[in-house]
């Protein structure tokens, strides 16, 4: 088996190149050799949530010649997914599901009368997660058995109280204390003193009670073991022999490092979360872009409609860096409110701050805002709140794969009455519909794509009398103006209000007798064709769409330029 450096040395070596969740995998590599070496990878279940700690667990189990290929087409996903090895449990690309998806691995196993270990391995303070309070609520009613490893970078859970906690914490941890005390208990049992076993667990649950922060755990009928330290292999191994023998169902908390073994990681854990393709030697990005992102271009809109009206408030789910919110954080920060993940608290919230008179603006990439679309339905739309959502990472993102493409937001949510959704054609236009929706009396939804923002694009004028009227979503609108150049009778239609739609100018390019053909970087199925009854639909297939770069993608499904000249270019 693989050493920690060795691990540490190979993912580096390919995040450096291919990018990826750098920091969360480096802290979690003696974590997953101690799965692998105490548990029956083969057998037991081990279930990540999220796989931003699972990248040695993949090298671990039969995929370490692959795992130069990691989230590149046709490669390894960044991500655990059970279709890519019988050794990921779940899916693991959103947050706060690990404990339930374990539990129910657990229930099953206790029904079938078999007996592989389930191990749940949360972190990235996924433990905040409401699903994870209501897994931990539903733990002892479920099973009798699932164990649970909380790995604590010391940025989510506070730590125990003083050194004397840590001390009782090993010792609680300890192999041989706990043979010892359960060779005791047996002893006990014999000679029919059973009576000490329960004043023996009341005095152990009263200690821990008393030293220790986090034993709350033990009132939800979980055994808790910790801290343990989670680059301190031998003490890992032993603390999970431990939970594997015990009956009950217990909870190991580690505690571990955030970019463990690579000092830039270190130093920044939230830079080095997710990075691109960066120099191993001094940790510089490979390529920098000098363009404004458009997560950049509403960071700073929010802050300015901000300077303007002391009412706008703004939200994030844990993502306060992805979403360009830093700035507003640090200008604002009694109006800045970073819930955690915990996105279907943080869309509630933010109505309840709409009803209170408040304007807030709800950063969110679109693939976690499926988490909350029921919130956005009970809370705030049948309300008619002002609540004004932006979604970030709308469309096509890539390398992240299946979990993360942003391809569902507009079907699930055009659905819904009295919600105004649309998307910028450039930043400008971003700046001007964020103090448009900041007036609007209702929600809004003001969705935009991953990547560098145009200060200003228009749709071309068509070369002659338009044969064609391309509607599309305003991230491909230069991918629709260069088919429109080559084409010449293409008339582009950016279509920068999604609901509701400029169905009169629909019904004149119809009575034109114009073909109408609609271009969008979403699921076809409920998308923009389907809106505006198009006669030819070109989008994302009903399918979920795997790793790789855009453009890659895009030529597979045949939404590249070219092709989509030549499909148009024939008559219909």
């Amino acid at each position: 088996m693989k050493t920690a450096q060795e691990i540490r040395s190979q993912i580096l070596e390919t995040v450096s190149r291919n990018g990826g969740h750098l920091a969360s995998s480096l802290g979690a590599v003696e974590i997953c050799l101690a799965l692998a070496e105490v548990f029956d990878p083969k057998v037991d279940k081990v279930v990540f949530d999220v796989g931003h700690q699972a990248y040695a667990w993949k090298i671990l189990t039969d995929r370490a010649e692959r795992f130069r290929t990691l989230r590149q087409l046709d490669g390894l996903s960044g991500f655990p997914n059970p279709l890519e090895s019988p050794y990921d449990a779940a899916v693991a690309g959103h947050a706060g599901v690990a404990l339930s998806v374990a539990e129910g691995y657990a229930a099953a196993r206790d029904r079938k009368g078999t007996h592989e270990h389930v191990i749940a391995v949360i972190g990235d303070s996924s433990i905040v997660n409401g699903t994870s309070f209501e897994a931990l609520n539903n733990c002892a009613a479920a099973t009798n058995k699932v164990i649970i490893v909380l790995n604590d970078n010391e940025m989510s859970i506070s730590k125990p109280a003083g050194s004397f906690a840590r001390f009782l914490g090993h010792l609680i941890s300890g192999v041989r204390y706990n043979r010892v005390k359960a060779a005791a208990e047996k002893a006990g049992h014999a000679l029919k003193l059973t009576f000490l076993r329960g004043l023996y667990h009341l005095l152990e649950s009263r200690v821990k009670s008393l030293f220790l922060a986090n034993s709350y755990f033990e009132n939800f009928g979980i055994r808790y073991i910790g801290p343990v330290d989670g680059h301190d292999l031998a003490a890992l191994k032993a603390a999970f022999t431990v939970a594997k023998e015990d009956k009950r169902s217990v909870i190991v908390h580690v505690v571990t490092k955030k970019g463990k073994g690579y000092p830039p990681a270190e130093r920044n854990p939230t830079r080095w979360h997710g990075v691109g393709p960066f120099d191993l030697a001094n940790g510089m990005p490979v390529a920098v872009s000098a363009d404004d992102t458009w997560s950049d271009v509403f960071g700073r809109a929010v802050c300015a409609a901000a300077r303007k009206d002391e009412r706008v408030v703004a939200l994030t789910a844990g993502m306060m860096t992805g979403t360009g919110l830093m700035p507003f954080a640090r200008e604002f920060p009694r109006r800045f409110f970073d819930v955690g993940i915990a996105e279907g608290h943080m869309v509630a919230f933010a109505a309840g701050l709409a009803a209170g008179g408040l304007r807030p603006v709800v950063a969110v990439y679109s693939t976690f805002l499926q988490r909350a679309i029921d919130q956005v339905m009970h809370d705030v739309c049948i309300a008619r709140l002002p609540v004004v959502f932006c979604v970030d990472r709308a469309g096509i993102v890539g390398a992240d794969g299946v979990t993360h493409q942003g391809l569902y937001d507009y079907a699930m949510l055009r659905m819904l009455p009295g919600l105004t959704i649309v998307e910028p054609k450039d930043a400008e236009d971003l700046r001007i519909m964020l103090e448009e929706a900041l007036k609007r009396p209702g929600p809004t939804v003001i969705r935009y794509p991953r990547g560098s923002a145009p200060e200003h694009l228009d749709p071309v004028k068509p070369a002659k009398t338009p044969r064609i009227a391309l509607w599309v979503t305003p991230d491909w609108l230069a991918k629709a103006n260069a088919i429109a150049q080559e084409l010449g009778d293409v008339e582009v239609v950016p279509v920068r209000y999604l609901k509701p739609l400029d169905t009169e100018r629909l019904a004149r390019q119809r009575a034109k007798g114009m073909e109408i053909a609609s271009l969008e970087n979403g699921c076809l199925l409920g998308g923009l064709g389907e809106a505006i009854g198009a006669d030819r639909r070109f989008g994302w297939p009903d399918e979920y769409i795997a790793q790789g770069k855009p453009a890659e993608l895009e030529a597979r499904y045949g939404l590249d330029a070219p092709t989509l000249v030549a499909a148009l270019r024939k008559e219909s």
